[in-house]
């Protein structure tokens, strides 16, 4: 269950050795936006999510945690 809560974004990030400040900017989302995504009180729209995948160069399902167990 512990899994499941993996933030994928935030490690990706990290993977990545990006900030979410840098993210913000290359997105164009506030960094107060970009946090609450890392800390998930807010989930990125589709289109948000797609963008954020071709920024990190990443498939969008690595961004993503699988709800099958």
């Amino acid at each position: 269950m512990e899994d499941r809560k993996l933030n994928r974004l935030k490690v990706v990030l990290a993977e990545k050795d990006k900030t979410g400040r840098w993210l913000s900017e290359k997105i164009g989302k506030s960094n107060c936006t970009v946090s609450k995504y890392l800390n998930q009180k807010v989930q990125p729209d589709l289109k948000t999510l797609n963008q954020i995948a071709d920024i990190l160069e990443v498939d969008v399902k690595d961004l993503l945690v699988s709800n099958k167990i």
